[in-house]
């Protein structure tokens, strides 16, 4: 079997490239000492955690040529300039004089643009249908067979110049920009000054006259893909995906509040950490805001009744978030939805201090109600100061618009909840951040605070997972969180819009966390809406009321499409962080075995290498999984949604941060 080019494709292996014949490769380590090799883990082929052989071999030559080398390194993905960077960085030793570089045209350019040194290509490029240039970079490489970058300082004379001359500049550039394109500098220009940089010019006149042969596939064939998506590869966060949002189901309908339950189950564990221990048993008649729930332990939180009537079970039930049942307290209403005595206003936030705001949040149950549920009132109390509170209003999963109505509804106690941050923190400012596919929110909250100095609004592009605590920080502030580390080490916390106003709610009202907005969508919704809707209100309840789901078949999770969790039994309850209640085509497409293209190394936010969790997972190799810092996903989803594969790579995660 032959490809398109008349090449044997068992010979070539859908490698990208292939070692230089060793008569290519003597001559090219003449005069060269103290090499550094680099390899890529080679893309684009069925994925196996082990390494190529190519740079075994090539220290093996280098070797018998008396060279010395100052070391070796695999890399995968080596046009992934994140990863490389990074990498490159900790593994270069300083008596490094020359770097050899074992990839294709995209690896050979990304290392000699981040490295400063001079950089050989010790492997010819072949092109296999157009794969090249399509990994998410904004370098290309024809893959034509005959390198050019060895002479030209690792910048390509071919893709670079608007004119693939092969013989230096045209003649035509003008300020080091093109003649045939004013807004793209002049490969040439480009080669002279990197090899004076490195005082290589003179291996420019040592090149014969050079002839290309243009019967090879030109890259322009593939440059309207690349194009079309490299502008988007940094935008916002590192990495990212761009889903489609579908949020015009729900994202014009107003806020309604759902009609109290007849019967309310209320899970003592609706936040990280321990269960709250219950302060009520059968029999018992409670009010609405009524404790029947005591935190315990530091990281725990309150909880409290949605409802007034008589408690006619305290057991352990069925949890949408958990593998085991939780203690959960049931409610049957009496219909008259009294409130108790402790459920009053607080006054003006100018009375209370700073711990007595804190304590108000730890006393009314108030957690992160973004996804995490983290309790706020141990968020605020970091053990060293912070200088900034940073508002998610991002909403960047898709479907849901819960947050989204909020912002547009509520706008003042949105306000005053960060207020009361800022003064329970110490914290200097407060940055509410919004993506710019909700531009009426950004345009109302901007109104709101003009006059605030202390707050501000910061737009951010429409981009998965935006929201994620460190990409938030990292995008509004500049600031980097090292893996393991968390926000306030940064000066940093960030909270959910919601968040904020179930802290308005206490300070105008007393009220504690008894409810908040759910979004009920997807195209499976025969009637889509937002909805304030009571802690412990049955999911099958809520599903009812908006006229079912229109297919049987239909997939039902609780929280957005990307991190949702998918549910069987719609007997369960709301809880303090869902957001939403989406119901969406099942998934139609098998999974296959891994290509190694890596694309979920390209869209991981957290810069990890995903491709790695389900070969490590299938294994049991668990050391492994944690070599590759999976503690430090975020199970955000994109590796999965990415995946042309069909990977349930998510699902690895999850079993290896439970095995670690």
């Amino acid at each position: 079997m032959k490809n398109p080019r008349g090449r044997p494709t068992d010979l070539e292996d859908y490698t990208k490239f292939r070692l230089k014949k060793k008569e290519r490769l003597i001559p090219l380590l003449e005069h060269k000492e103290n090499l550094f090799v680099i390899a890529c883990n080679k893309c684009f082929k069925e994925f196996t955690a082990g390494y190529e052989p190519e740079i075994d071999e090539f220290a093996e030559l280098a070797a018998d040529h008396g060279k010395t080398l100052t070391g070796c390194i695999n890399i995968d993905f080596l046009c992934n300039k994140t990863i490389t960077d990074r990498q490159l960085t900790a593994s270069l030793p300083p008596q490094t004089e020359n770097i050899f570089v074992i990839s294709c045209g995209l690896g050979v350019q990304t290392v000699a643009d981040l490295s400063g040194q001079p950089v050989y290509a010790a492997c010819d490029s072949y092109s296999f249908g157009g794969r090249h240039g399509m990994a998410l970079t904004r370098r290309l490489c024809e893959a034509c067979g005959q390198c050019y970058l060895n002479y030209a300082g690792g910048v390509c004379p071919i893709v670079d110049c608007s004119k693939s001359l092969v013989n230096g500049q045209c003649g035509g550039s003008k300020n080091g920009k093109c003649e045939t394109d004013k807004d793209k500098d002049c490969a040439w220009v480009r080669i002279f000054d990197r090899l004076d940089t490195q005082n290589r010019t003179d291996v420019l006149l040592s090149q014969p006259a050079l002839l290309r042969d243009y019967s090879k596939i030109n890259y322009k064939l593939i440059n309207g893909y690349v194009k079309a998506i490299r502008e988007k590869r940094l935008e916002g966060c590192y990495g990212g995906v761009h889903p489609s949002e579908r949020k015009d189901f729900s994202n014009c309908l107003p806020l309604k509040r759902f009609p109290a339950p007849d019967k309310a189950a209320i899970p003592l564990l609706q936040h990280a950490g321990a269960p709250a221990r219950p302060l009520v048993k059968t029999g018992d008649h409670v009010l609405t805001g009524q404790k029947i729930g005591e935190a315990a332990g530091f990281i725990s939180s309150t909880i409290h009744a949605s409802i007034s009537g008589v408690v006619t079970a305290v057991e352990p039930r069925r949890y949408p978030y958990s593998e085991n049942d939780i203690m959960t307290v049931v409610i049957e209403s009496d219909g008259d939805g009294r409130i108790h005595d402790s459920v009053e206003p607080l006054g003006d936030l100018s009375t209370l201090t700073p711990d007595g705001i804190v304590e108000l949040i730890r006393e009314k149950g108030i957690v992160g109600m973004g996804g995490a549920a983290f309790p706020a009132s141990v968020k605020l109390k970091p053990p060293k100061p912070v200088d900034t509170i940073l508002i998610n209003g991002c909403e960047c999963e898709p479907l849901l618009t819960a947050d989204h109505r909020v912002m547009l509804e509520y706008a003042d106690d949105v306000i005053l909840g960060l207020q009361a941050l800022l003064k329970a923190t110490g914290a200097d400012k407060g940055v509410i951040v919004i993506e710019d596919n909700k531009s009426d929110a950004i345009k109302l909250l901007e109104s709101k605070t003009a006059g605030f100095a202390d707050i501000g609004i910061i737009p951010a592009k429409t981009k998965y997972p935006q929201g994620a605590e460190k990409m938030l920080i990292k995008r509004a502030l500049g600031r980097h969180v090292p893996g393991g580390a968390l926000p306030f080490e940064v000066g940093v916390i960030v909270s959910n819009v919601s968040t904020v106003k179930a802290v308005s709610d206490a300070l105008l009202r007393g009220m504690p966390l008894i409810e908040r907005v759910v979004t009920v969508t997807g195209e499976k919704i025969r009637n889509p809406g937002n909805y304030i809707v009571k802690i412990g209100t049955s999911v099958k309840d809520i599903i009812d009321y908006c006229g079912g789901v229109t297919d049987d078949n239909a997939i039902i999770k609780l929280g957005g499409p990307m991190m949702g969790v998918q549910i069987d039994d719609l007997n369960i309850p709301i809880i303090k962080g869902t957001n939403g209640i989406i119901a969406v085509e099942p998934p139609v497409s098998e999974p296959s075995a891994c290509i190694r293209c890596g694309r979920c190394a390209d869209v991981c936010p957290m810069e990890l290498l995903p491709l790695y969790y389900p070969q490590y997972a299938d294994k049991a190799n668990w050391e492994g999984m944690k070599d590759k810092a999976v503690k430090d996903c975020i199970e955000c989803g994109c590796c999965d949604y990415i995946c042309p594969s069909k990977i349930a790579i998510r699902d690895a995660i999850k079993l290896g941060k439970k095995k670690v």
